[in-house]
Parts: structure tokens; C-alpha cells; sequence
């Protein structure tokens, strides 16, 4: 009887330390989930700004990583320089201020590149043929593996006179490092090593 009883004793303290063992283990759980809950939720809410609209009201905005947007960026960074560059009127004051601002997004290489096309003459026969230049970006293709970024342009560049309109196919690669943001380049951006690949006429269309 008195085995009985000792085992019984003995049965019992093995349940409570396995009731102790499993209570303990659940709170932990418990706690550990709160824990990790807790700090997802400050993060989130790290992500949300609040901004003043004009001393009024409130807005939520959210705020993300930088990084992810730099890809779009820079193709954005690169298609404006060409837009600049080769979009010409035969007006010299607007071929002037398109190239100050097309230089401010690259390096010494495209003002080399101006600077050829201007002893040869370039921009005297748009100015006195009255010839319009317009170019339209096809693609932008960067290579974000290594650093600086190269990158190829591909682009229709149009040449409209009063008789015609001629078209052509324009290649042109760079590289592309990070610079500092400013108002005259808000992507933070700058083309080094610029150089035209390819430019030649495809189709010359009359005019009616």
C-alpha cells in the first residue's frame, strides 16, 4: 500500500513538471510572437509619413527603400539627356539652353561631342536650312551588374525639312555613375564616356 502511494506521489510530481514544462514553453510562444508582432508593426509604421497639406490636413504617404527606384531613374536620367541633346530648332538661343541643360547631366564627353559637331558646322545648316531635329527614345538598355552602369540607347532621330522628312537610326552608349541630386538633375545621375555608335539615315519621306 504504501508503494502504491510513493508511485502515485512520484506520478503526480512527473505531471506537474510536465504541465510546468509545457506552461512555460507555450508562454514563451506566446511572448515571442508578441515580441516579433510588436516590432513588424513599429516598422510598418516607420514606413508611413505624414505630410501637411498647406497647414490644413493630414495626407499619408509611404516611404520606400530608394534603391528600388534607381533602375527607373536612370533610364529616365538617360532618355532626358537625349531629348535635350538631339532635339534641335533652328534657333540658336534654344540649341544653347537644350545643351547647358543636357550637359549638366554628363561628363566633358558630350560637350567633346558638341564641340565636333559645332566646327563642322552642324548647327549652322539646321539654323540656316530652317531644318527641325527630333528624336524619339526606342529603349534604354542598362546593366545593373557591375558598377558603373553601362548603357545603350536605342533611338529615331527625325530630320524635317520643308521638302522632306528624313529618319534616321541612332545608337549610343555611356556609362553611368551615381552623382549628386540638384535642381538641374534631380535623378543623381552622370553620363560619362558618351559616344554615338550609330547614326545613319533609314527613310527619307517627301513632303506633300
Amino acid at each position: 500500500m504504501e508503494f502504491k502511494t510513493l508511485r502515485n506521489i512520484e506520478n503526480s510530481f512527473r505531471q506537474i513538471r510536465l504541465y510546468a514544462v509545457v506552461f512555460a514553453i507555450v508562454c514563451l510562444g506566446t511572448t515571442g510572437y508578441a515580441v516579433w508582432e510588436s516590432y513588424r508593426f513599429a516598422r510598418e509604421q516607420r514606413k508611413k509619413v505624414y505630410v501637411l497639406d498647406q497647414g490644413k490636413s493630414l495626407m499619408l504617404a509611404l516611404s520606400q527603400d530608394a534603391a528600388i527606384n534607381r533602375p527607373v531613374e536612370a533610364r529616365e536620367h538617360v532618355r532626358r539627356f537625349h531629348e535635350l541633346f538631339f532635339t534641335l530648332a533652328p534657333d540658336r538661343a534654344a540649341i544653347e539652353s537644350n545643351m547647358r541643360r543636357a550637359f549638366s547631366l554628363a561628363d566633358k564627353s558630350a560637350f567633346d561631342y558638341y564641340r565636333d559637331l559645332s566646327e563642322k558646322g552642324y548647327y549652322n545648316r539646321i539654323i540656316s536650312g530652317n531644318v527641325q531635329q527630333r528624336l524619339e527614345v526606342d529603349s534604354v538598355q542598362c546593366n545593373f551588374d557591375t558598377y558603373p552602369y553601362r548603357v545603350r540607347t536605342y533611338a529615331r532621330q527625325f530630320i524635317i525639312r520643308a521638302s522632306n522628312v528624313t529618319r534616321r537610326s541612332l545608337v549610343t552608349s555611356c556609362l553611368l555613375v551615381n552623382s549628386v541630386r540638384s535642381d538641374d538633375n534631380p535623378q543623381g545621375f552622370t553620363m560619362e564616356q558618351f559616344r554615338v555608335l550609330e547614326n545613319r539615315d533609314v527613310e527619307t519621306l517627301e513632303r506633300q
